[in-house]
Formats: C-alpha cells, structure tokens, sequence
C-alpha cells in the first residue's frame, strides 16, 4: 500500500493505493495559507487517517519547483508561505515511512503511464490545462524532470503577446472574455453561440501548444487533463484544424491526442512515485 498526496493552492487531497485503486481519498480545504506551521499540519492531518499497517510510502506532488533528491519544495503557486520547505524530512520524521516528492503536473503524468491513458505509451506529453498550463513528459518509460524539475514549463514559452499559459488555461476566459471556463462550459452545452465562439478560439490557442510540443518532443501522445479538459468536445476541432498547417504530416498523423479520463490521476500519480521510487 502507497499513499498519494496532491497540494494544491485551494486543497490538499490524499488517497490510499491498495493493488492499483484508490480505496479511501481525503481532502481539505486549505485555510491559514500565510502561515507554513498551519499548512504543514493540514496535510500531515489530512495523510494521518491513511496511515495503516502495509503502508510503504508516500508521494506527494506539489504546484512548484522541487529538489527531488533531498525533497525541498520551492515557492509553491499560491501558497505564499512555502518559500522553501524540508517537505520530504517533516513528513518522514512525522510518519517514518520513504517519502517521494515532486511537481504536480509530473505526477499526473505518471497516473497517465501506470493507470490511465498512456499505459500504452513510451513517449508521450500530459498536458495539465486548468488555472495554469503545464506539462508532464514521459521520455522511454521515464519521468523527465529536467535539471531543476523545472522541464514542462510549456505555458511559460512566449506566444503571441504574452505567453502560451495566457491564452490556453483559465486566465484566457477571465482576461480576455470577462468570464469563466466553468461558465463558458454550461453556456457552450446550452447552445450559446458567443460561448462556442470562445472555445473555438481556445482550441486555436491550444492547438499551437500542441504544435509546440510536437516539434519540440514528437511523442507518441499527448494526453489532455485539468478541469478545462472537460469541455474539450467544443474546442477539439479548432485544435485540430491548427495542426493542418504542421511541417512534418507524418508526425501529425502518428500523434495520438488523448483526454484523461481516470478519476483522482494526479492522486494515483503521486502514489506511484512512491511505490516506483
């Protein structure tokens, strides 16, 4: 048995991996979040009632640069007290189990390759799509992390006048068209035309992303989650159509585009970086 955690800026989630399945998921709401004390006690509350005899391990993804090998965490995404956090030495003294941290995108990947779309795959790209834009890559059956576990940081590249991450997560339906993704979901199955405009012009925007991707990776898949995901009917052809104009054809051809469609993966993600450690 393995433990997965998933930190985020609004909840910090923890599920229990018994023989590949999550048999009980906790999550909190995350208050107090200027105080590190505070938030280092929620989720050692939130992992405690996990903790059973057979538990081996525990992995934890976090939104945020990680030094993998002594598990310090670095300015973690609105979480504005976690500067620099022993992460791996607090839960270990806590709990005396092998801890195994790393950047939560990385962890959604690695629930892609064990449990969920990309089982199949070698090489392939996850692409976590939500408040932000980030990427989970999968090099020859391993995690590619970079030099700083910094590799992935797709939405960072410029594009256009700002950023890929801009125009392709949430911020594009906030600063752009004065609204929410969520809400230009339910508009766009209510039939709104203005709603469905906006997500063909969001499938443009990510379709470069994919582009961007394809040219620098060319993996096998690329595999599509985060909550913007979820809507990917109305913006999956516009995607498609900007990858008509890709210089290589045979690499678009070949190129599986996926959506993720197993619950909790980032949860089953992190398990598995404890259990595959």
């Amino acid at each position: 048995m393995f433990i997965g955690v998933d930190l985020g800026g609004t909840n910090i989630r923890a599920g229990l991996l018994q023989k590949g399945v999550l048999t009980e998921v906790k999550q909190t709401l995350l208050v107090e979040k200027e105080s590190l004390q505070q938030t280092v006690n929620q989720i050692i509350s939130t992992i405690a009632p996990l903790i059973k005899p057979g538990v081996k391990g525990i992995g934890i993804g976090v939104p945020s640069v990680v030094d993998i090998e002594n598990g310090i965490v670095y300015n973690v995404v609105n979480i504005p007290s976690w500067k620099k956090v022993e992460l791996k030495k607090i839960i270990e003294t806590e709990f005396g189990l092998p801890v195994s941290i790393n950047n939560d995108v990385n962890c959604f990947a690695l629930g892609e390759h064990f449990y969920g779309q990309a089982k199949d795959f070698s090489s392939f790209v996850a692409l976590a799509i939500g408040t932000g834009l980030g990427a989970g890559i999968v090099i020859n059956n391993s995690l590619y992390v970079g030099n700083n576990c910094g590799a992935g940081e797709i939405g960072s590249l410029p594009y256009l006048n700002k950023n890929f991450e801009f125009y392709s997560s949430s911020t594009f339906f906030e600063e752009i068209h004065s609204t929410t993704a969520l809400k230009a979901h339910s508009a766009a199955i209510a039939g709104e035309e203005k709603a469905i405009s906006v997500w063909n012009e969001f499938g443009f925007h990510l379709g470069n992303v994919i582009k961007a991707v394809a040219y620098t990776y060319d993996p096998q898949a690329i595999v599509l989650g985060g909550s913007i995901s979820k809507a990917y009917c109305f913006f999956e052809d516009s995607m498609l159509k900007c990858l008509v104009d890709f210089q290589f054809p045979e690499t678009i051809k070949h190129l599986k585009i996926l959506r993720s469609q197993v619950e909790n993966i980032a949860l089953l993600g992190a398990a598995a970086l404890a259990k595959n450690k």
